[in-house]
């Protein structure tokens, strides 16, 4: 039977495991024979309302690092939640899940779209301000990338997946956070948060601003770069800001911040030219040592927003006094120009 081998890893932790972890397969994508589950495994708490922490990756198929970047920090994390009591004690009061591989077919066929030639990343009924051309998303043909799919069609399988998985687990609760994987972009590692659809700062400004002060206090020599996703392009459809304005509308007193950690895959070029011309290449570390030091190089951040989430009066739980600081002081470093 054909098969992922992150895929394989998923199952196997997930028997490992046995009843210490909650997985499901949220829906199938399939082409011809090819048939993948998109996998979700969930630790923690089982409390609707408790803080929730979400890792996502595989969007784009030829991103595949971002799929295994996902994996490695499941497993890191299942092997903690078996030894580690503070762990084990913080899983009592939050939850932690993780979507590894939303596109299977797309990381299968080394494509970035999903097996009907659509970017789920320009999937969702969100219309930006000025995008790239092309880039920004474009409905001419699924021969071409960055398609965002018929006008007017429902959201492809994968897209309404994910949605509708992440919709479940922030509805109720107080503090939610999701980070999803990609790469392809720049020099330096960066953590992206909203809007991809415009360069106006969004709504929880402050509340970025303040993860930010607190990841920049307790890691100053971190090597992300903490920044608003439309500085860099914006787009339309994007699922995330899809998921946010949706949340922003119903949310009352729950607070809920998406982020997307963008790996900077030019540098894995620059060291090595000649993995730009295969497939994969401009995405991926393709060289062994490379790949291993990126597996790992992600497990600080993962550690820190378990403890953010868990602990949401260090950030999260703003003044008003301290809003307005905040957005002042964010507003002077991601929006001077504006």
């Amino acid at each position: 039977m054909t098969s992922l081998p992150e895929i394989q890893q998923i199952e196997k932790r997930i028997q490992g495991l046995g009843s210490s972890v909650r997985s499901e397969v949220l829906a199938y994508s399939e082409l011809d024979s090819l048939r993948f589950p998109i996998y979700k495994v969930t630790f923690g708490s089982e409390d609707p309302k408790a803080p929730v922490l979400g890792f996502t990756g595989g969007v784009h198929g030829l991103e595949r690092i971002g799929a295994q970047v996902c994996v490695a920090l499941m497993n890191s994390l299942a092997e903690l939640a078996l030894w580690d009591e503070t762990i084990k004690r913080t899983l009592q009061d939050i939850r932690v899940f993780f979507i590894p591989t939303v596109n299977p077919i797309g990381i299968y066929k080394k494509t970035r779209s999903n097996p009907r030639g659509v970017d789920l990343m320009r999937n969702a009924p969100v219309e930006g301000e000025a995008p790239a051309r092309w880039v920004g998303g474009q409905r001419f043909s699924n021969r071409l990338p960055w398609y965002r799919g018929e006008v007017g069609a429902p959201m492809e399988v994968e897209a309404q997946a994910l949605i509708a998985a992440v919709e479940k687990e922030i509805a109720q609760s107080s503090l939610a956070v999701t980070i999803d994987v990609h790469s392809g972009f720049g020099f330096q590692d960066r953590i992206w948060f909203p809007y991809a659809k415009t360069v106006k700062p969004f709504p929880d400004l402050p509340l970025a601003y303040s993860l930010k002060d607190l990841l920049d206090r307790t890691y100053p020599h971190h090597f992300y770069r903490f920044e608003p996703q439309a500085q860099s392009y914006t787009t339309h459809g994007d699922l995330w800001d899809y998921l946010y304005d949706n949340h922003l509308q119903a949310r009352g007193e729950k607070t809920y911040l998406p982020l997307c950690l963008e790996m900077g895959s030019w540098l894995w070029v620059k060291k090595n030219p000649w993995q730009i011309f295969r497939a994969e290449g401009p995405f991926n570390p393709i060289k062994g040592h490379r790949q291993r030091r990126t597996l790992r190089r992600h497990n600080t951040l993962m550690e820190f927003l378990i403890r953010a989430v868990a602990s949401p009066q260090a950030w999260a739980n703003l003044s008003e006094l301290q809003k307005e600081d905040f957005d002042k002081k964010a507003r002077e470093l991601w929006y001077a120009t504006n």
